[in-house]
C-alpha cells in the first residue's frame, strides 16, 4: 500500500485504503470492491454509466472510471444496487449513492501538532448530534481546554441510518455521518482542537454492523462466520484477510487522515481475536509518524490484562472501577451491579491498588472474568463516573446529579480527578447537569417498533420496571423529543448552583495538573486498605518518589483514622473534612487528599 499520509507542501494529507474510491486524477477514480459471493460486479455512475469491474483474485473486483470529485455511484451485483461498503461520502443515508472526494480538499494550519503523552490525558466524551454537528463541537473547545481537559472522545461517527443516532448503528465505517457535516468539517473541528492543545479520539466499533443499511452478507458471505453469535447477530470473520485489513485501513485512515490523536475499540470481547487486536495495535505502532503521540483504548469486558500496557493498548475503560463506586453512593443494586455489592469495600480496595476487580474470578453468570493486572501502571486504567453507557443505558437516561447525595458525588469525583488513573468524563457532568442522556434512533417503522419493545422488554426485571404501566414510561428510542431532551445546555453552566459544580471540577483538575500529571510517569500500582464500610485509603508512589494519598469515605457515617497527616493537603471535598480529620474521624461522604515531597 502506497503512504499517502504525510503531509505535501500545501499541509495536505490523505491515507489511501485497499478499497473503496480512489480518485487518481482530476477526472479518474479507481474502484476496489471485496465481493467473494458475487460472480459479476459492476460500478454505476450518475446518469447511469455503467462501467463493469475485473474480476481478480480472491474476491476482489476492480475498475477505472473517467469520472472525478463529487461523482455518485453504486455497486451493482445483479439486480442489486448498493453503497460502496468502504464508501468515504454519503449523499445522504445509508442506502443511497456513495460519493467520491478528494482526501486532499483540506489544508491543515497545525501540521506540527505532535499530539501529547499518555498520562496526561484528561478526557471528555461527546455525541457530536447532541451539540449540532463538529461546529458545534468547535464552539465548546474553548472552555473544555480552560477547564483542564486535554483531550475529547467522540462517540463513533461512521455513517447510520437516518439522523439521530448514538453512532454504535453504523454500517459504513469509513463514511463521516452527514448529518453532522462534511469531512472537511471534521478535519476542521479536530484543527481547532490541536489550536487548543487538546487531543481528539474517536470511538470505533469493529465488532458489528447495526441492523438497518448492511448489504454485506448479499455479496460477501465470508465476512460473517455462522458458528459465532454475538448479540448483534453473526460475528465478524477476522480470519479473512480481506476483513482484517478493511478494519485495519479504517483505523489508520482516522488517525493518518483525519489526524486523530486516538481511538477507542468499542466492546472488543465480541472481536474474540485477541490475535488480530495485537496485529491491528502493531501495524498503527509501526505506521504512525516517529514522535506523534497515538494513543489506543479498548473498551473490554474481559479484562484482558496482557493487552495493555502501551505496548499495545495505553489503557483500558475500567468498568470495574465505576461498577463498584456507583452502587456505593447510590445505593442501587440490580443488573451487573450485582457482582460489586457484595463485599464492595474490599472490591473498591482491589480496584485501586491492582486495577481490575475481575482477574479470573466468577460472576454472577458463573463465568470467569479477568487476567491478573496488579503489574500494570494505574494510567493503564481509565476510570469514570459517568459516560454514555453509564447513564444511556439506564431507562430513564438519569445522571448521578439526580441518584446520589451531592456530597458523595463529590467524594467520588475527588477520587476521578486526583487518582493516578486517567479520567474520562461525560459532556455536562462538569456543570452538574440533570438533564437526561437517552438511548435514540432514527430507524424506519418497522425498526422503529423492534427497538421500542425491545427496549423496554430489557428492564421487565428490574424493580420499579416490573409493571407493564411503568415500562411504558420509558421514553420511545425513535421519538424526536427523546433526542431533544437528550442535548446539553450549556448556558445552564453559568447558573449559580451549576457555576459551584464547575469550580469544583476546575479546582480538582488545577492540582492534577501541577501536581500529579507531572509526576505520572513511573507511578506505581497503590498500597490500599479499608478504613470501614465503604471508606478507603490508598497511597500511590508517584515517579519522582513522591507519595498521593486519598481517603476516601463514601458511607453517610465517619470512619476513624490515623490523625497523623500522610503529607501535605491538596483537597478536602467538604468544609469540614480537615476539622473532623485533626479529631481522628473521616466525615461522611468526604474525601481528602494528600501529597508527602519525595525526601
Amino acid at each position: 500500500m502506497k503512504d499517502l499520509s504525510r503531509p505535501s507542501k500545501n499541509n495536505r494529507y490523505a491515507w489511501q485504503c485497499t478499497a473503496g474510491a480512489t480518485l487518481l486524477s482530476d477526472n479518474r477514480t479507481q474502484f476496489c470492491f471485496w465481493a467473494p459471493s458475487a460472480t459479476a460486479v459492476d460500478v454505476v455512475l450518475d446518469g447511469g454509466m455503467i462501467v463493469p469491474m475485473q474480476a481478480l483474485d480472491g474476491g476482489w473486483f476492480s475498475a477505472e472510471a473517467a469520472c472525478g470529485v463529487g461523482t455518485r455511484y453504486r455497486y451493482r451485483i445483479g439486480d442489486l444496487l448498493v453503497p460502496d461498503p468502504a464508501s468515504r461520502a454519503q449523499a445522504g443515508d445509508v442506502h443511497e449513492a456513495s460519493i467520491v472526494i478528494d482526501p486532499h480538499t483540506y489544508e491543515w494550519r497545525h501540521t506540527q501538532w505532535s499530539g501529547r503523552p499518555w498520562h496526561e490525558s484528561v478526557i471528555y466524551e461527546v455525541h457530536v448530534g447532541t451539540l449540532g454537528g463538529f461546529k458545534g463541537v468547535a464552539d465548546i473547545l474553548p472552555k473544555l481546554a480552560a477547564l483542564g481537559v486535554t483531550a475529547i472522545e467522540l462517540m463513533p461517527l461512521s455513517e447510520f441510518p437516518g439522523g439521530r443516532n448514538w453512532g454504535y448503528d453504523g454500517v459504513l465505517p469509513y463514511a463521516v455521518e452527514s448529518s453532522y457535516g462534511t469531512p472537511e468539517d471534521l478535519k476542521a473541528m479536530i484543527d481547532t482542537a490541536h489550536e487548543h492543545g487538546l487531543m481528539v479520539f474517536l470511538d470505533v466499533v469493529y465488532n458489528h454492523f447495526g441492523p438497518d443499511g448492511n448489504y454485506l452478507h448479499a455479496y460477501a458471505e465470508k465476512f460473517f462466520r455462522e458458528d459465532i453469535h454475538t448479540p448483534w447477530g453473526a460475528a465478524i470473520d477476522f480470519r479473512q484477510q480481506a476483513v482484517r485489513s478493511y478494519f485495519k485501513d479504517n483505523a489508520l485512515m482516522w488517525l493518518m487522515e483525519y489526524r486523530f490523536d486516538g481511538l477507542r475499540f468499542d466492546a472488543v470481547h465480541a472481536i474474540g481475536d485477541k490475535g488480530f487486536l495485537m496485529e491491528m495495535a502493531d501495524e498503527i505502532r509501526s505506521t504512525v509518524e516517529p514522535g506523534r503521540h497515538v494513543h489506543l483504548v479498548l473498551e473490554n469486558e474481559d479484562n484482558t490484562a496482557s493487552l495493555l500496557g502501551g505496548v499495545h493498548y495505553d489503557g483500558q475503560w475500567a468498568d470495574d472501577w465505576h461498577n463498584v463506586i456507583h452502587p456505593m453512593i447510590t445505593g442501587e443494586n440490580e443488573g451487573y451491579y450485582q457482582d460489586f455489592t457484595q463485599d464492595a469495600t474490599a472490591k473498591l480496595v482491589r480496584c485501586l491498588s491492582e486495577g481490575f476487580i475481575y482477574q479470573g474470578e466468577d460472576t454472577r453468570h458463573g463465568k470467569g472474568r479477568g487476567e491478573p493486572s496488579s503489574h500494570l501502571q494505574p494510567t493503564a486504567f481509565v476510570i469514570f463516573l459517568q459516560n454514555h453507557d453509564q447513564i444511556g443505558n439506564r431507562a430513564l437516561g438519569e445522571r448521578l446529579t439526580l441518584l446520589a447525595p451531592e456530597n458523595a458525588l463529590k467524594a467520588a469525583t475527588t477520587l476521578l480527578l486526583l487518582s493516578p488513573m486517567i479520567p474520562l468524563l461525560f459532556i455536562g457532568e462538569e456543570w452538574g447537569s440533570r438533564q437526561p442522556f437517552l438511548f435514540f434512533t432514527s430507524h424506519n417503522e418497522e425498526l422503529a417498533k423492534l427497538v421500542r419493545d425491545g427496549r423496554r422488554n430489557e428492564f421487565k426485571d428490574f424493580e420499579f420496571f416490573t409493571h407493564e404501566e411503568n415500562r411504558e414510561k420509558i421514553p420511545d428510542p425513535n421519538a424526536v423529543t427523546t433526542f431533544e431532551d437528550s442535548k446539553p445546555n450549556f448556558g445552564e453552566a453559568d447558573q449559580p448552583d451549576h457555576a459551584l459544580w464547575v469550580g469544583l471540577y476546575k479546582k480538582l483538575l488545577e492540582i492534577r495538573h501541577q501536581e500529579i500529571i507531572p509526576r505520572l510517569p513511573g507511578a506505581r500500582p497503590a498500597e490500599a486498605k479499608a478504613l470501614g464500610e465503604k471508606a478507603v485509603t490508598a497511597c500511590w508512589t508517584l515517579g519522582d518518589g513522591a507519595r498521593l494519598t486519598l481517603e476516601v469515605n463514601l458511607s453517610e457515617q465517619a470512619v476513624s483514622v490515623d490523625t497523623k497527616q500522610p503529607g501535605r493537603l491538596l483537597f478536602a471535598s467538604t468544609d469540614s473534612g480537615l476539622s473532623t480529620r485533626e479529631q481522628g474521624q473521616l466525615a461522611g461522604h468526604t474525601a481528602l487528599a494528600w501529597l508527602e515531597d519525595a525526601q
